[in-house]
C-alpha cells in the first residue's frame, strides 16, 4: 500500500530509517519505552497487542524464543481478533485517511528481519480494510 512503512524504534533511533518532517510516524506499542516516544508523533495503544496475549506471549518467549513463541500462543489469529473491535478499526481508519497524501510507519520495538511482530498483522489488516472500503 503506498505511503504505509512499518519500522522499529532502533532503526529510528540509530538513523537507519529517516521519515520526512511530514511523514506520520505512529507507535503501535502497549507501553512505550526505552525513548521511543522522542521518535513518534502519536502512539495509539488501541493498535498494540491486548495486555494479555502481550503478558502470554513474553512468558512464552523468554521459555521458547520469540517466533516460536508467536506460534504456541496463537498470537496471530487472536491479536487479528482484538483488531475487530470498534476502537482499533476506528484508529485504521484514521492511520488510511493519511494515506497516500502522508506516508505513515508503524513503530515498535521489534526488526522483522529478524522476528515476527505484530506490525506484519496490522500492515495487512490496513490493507484489507482499504480494499474492503475503496
Amino acid at each position: 500500500m503506498e505511503g504505509l512503512h512499518d519500522t522499529y524504534h532502533a532503526a529510528l533511533q540509530h538513523g537507519h530509517v529517516v521519515p520526512d518532517d511530514d511523514d506520520y510516524v505512529v507507535g503501535v506499542v502497549r507501553e512505550p519505552m526505552y525513548g521511543i516516544q522522542a521518535h513518534l508523533d502519536t502512539n495509539i495503544t488501541a493498535l498494540a497487542p491486548p495486555r494479555d496475549l502481550l503478558t502470554e506471549f513474553k512468558e512464552l518467549a523468554d521459555e521458547i524464543g520469540h517466533n516460536d513463541a508467536i506460534d504456541a500462543c496463537d498470537f496471530e489469529q487472536r491479536y487479528r481478533a482484538h483488531l475487530e473491535g470498534d476502537t482499533q478499526r476506528r484508529a485504521m481508519r484514521d492511520i488510511l485517511s493519511m494515506l497516500p497524501e502522508t506516508a505513515v510507519y508503524l513503530v515498535c520495538y521489534e526488526n522483522t528481519d529478524d522476528k515476527i511482530c505484530h506490525r506484519t498483522y496490522l500492515k495487512d489488516e490496513l490493507e484489507q480494510l482499504a480494499d474492503a472500503t475503496a
